[in-house]
């Protein structure tokens, strides 16, 4: 089995990587019957002689390789027929924009696997980047607020090399006594209460969040169930809320009446309801002055998100009165941080990790005849078709919808 990791071509440039040098020579050491080559880039963050120093083969050419392994999207006319492909192809979801990609794939018969459906039985996801967006998304939030206060200064974090260095960077801020609300309950709100940890902001309960005036600065993690509630008024479990979203209605506003700084890391479900609609905002005990919305929904549960913003110009502010953009220093703005592609900005620690799970849940299976269902749950086509699991996107592909 030859495995190649493809170089990125989609932009704006990517410069992660699915395997770091380290973890590529992990892999040979492993496995010793897989082959190993890495396609020449002049952007990934770990340059060809990193590889090469690990004796892997840099090479200009991997249509020999039988797997080849990426972050974003294939370019159309990159995609090299009869393969297997890895990579977030962004089409689970009907996404418009991607539904001749997905064609393609199958019109040149690759059988894809998307990052995305790499999951267990149960459903959940094995593999992303999301513990890195919740880093970058929480540092993200604290450079805003210094923005728009022009209390502190922040560098970008698309400057520093690591986790370590955007934590180093946090310690140095001083911030006024502020509350602070995470929603979320996955890798997204767990990488940024990392960073809310290694700060030393003290955690508070729901209770204490809500009904206590604190002199220091505090944050509470809510899951779903402290945000939403049942119509009916019965109290049942998370799964409930999951399976019957259209069941339960926001209860999202007795927190914004006594938050500061809300990070949202949450996962937002079809049918779910909005945490605060724009109509909320406008409320006179609506308190929520910064919001680092990692989840990113556009015109969705968060009001304020009414656009991403980009690395380049990662903050804007939303009036809630007019319901549109103003420039973040407004004093009547919201001010928000709505980056999408948050792990770009460490692309270093970013690929470790992501090479550290593919290598722990994916790779095994190409060599153990796959026994725990791994590649053929996230397989979505072969044979120059959907897979059954799959096969709801037909009409996508055809453009019937």
């Amino acid at each position: 089995m030859k495995f190649g990791i493809i170089k990125e071509r989609k932009n704006p440039p990517d410069r992660r990587v699915v395997f770091s040098p380290n973890k590529l020579a992990q892999l040979k050491s492993e496995f010793s019957e897989a082959e190993v080559v890495v396609e020449h880039s002049d952007i990934r963050i770990f340059n060809d002689e990193k590889y090469q120093n690990k004796n892997i083969e840099v090479t200009k050419d991997v249509s020999n390789c039988d797997v080849l392994l990426g972050v974003k999207e294939v370019p159309i006319d990159a995609l090299i027929a009869n393969k297997k492909y890895f990579f977030f192809s962004h089409t689970i979801k009907k996404q418009p924009y991607n539904r001749k990609l997905l064609k393609a794939v199958l019109d040149k018969n690759i059988e894809l696997y998307d990052h995305e459906t790499i999951v267990k039985a149960n459903g959940a996801r094995l593999i992303g980047f999301g513990r890195y967006a919740g880093i970058v998304g929480a540092y993200n939030g604290f450079r805003a607020i210094g923005l728009a206060s022009d209390t502190f200064k922040l560098p970008k974090a698309e400057t520093l090399d690591s986790q370590q260095e955007l934590i180093a960077q946090l310690k140095n801020i001083s911030l006024s006594p502020i509350k602070i609300l995470l929603t979320g309950n996955g890798k997204v709100a767990y990488g940024a209460k990392e960073m809310l940890d290694a700060m030393n902001i003290k955690e508070v309960s729901v209770k204490d969040y809500l009904n206590k005036t604190f002199h220091e600065t505090v944050y509470c993690l809510a899951d779903v169930l402290d945000y939403n509630k049942r119509k009916d008024g019965l109290e049942i479990d998370n799964l409930d809320f999951y399976k019957h979203p259209e069941k339960y209605e926001s209860n999202f506003m007795r927190f914004a009446e006594v938050t500061d700084f809300f990070i949202a890391g949450h996962f937002y479900g079809d049918g779910a309801p909005f945490l605060f609609t724009r109509e909320d905002a406008k409320q006179e005990d609506f308190k929520i002055k910064y919001v680092a919305d990692i989840s990113c929904d556009i015109d969705g549960p968060v009001a304020s998100t009414i656009k991403a913003s980009t690395i380049k110009n990662p903050v804007y502010g939303y009036d809630p009165l007019k319901e549109e953009e103003v420039d973040y220093k407004n004093e009547n703005a919201i001010v928000v941080m709505a980056v999408d592609n948050l792990p770009c900005e460490l692309p270093k620690d970013a690929s470790e990790g992501f090479g550290e799970m593919f290598l722990e849940h994916v790779i095994p299976a190409f060599f153990n005849d796959d026994k725990d269902g791994i590649l053929e749950r996230a397989k979505m086509t072969e044979n120059g078709k959907l897979t059954t699991r799959f096969s709801y996107l037909q009409n996508y592909v055809d453009g019937l919808e």
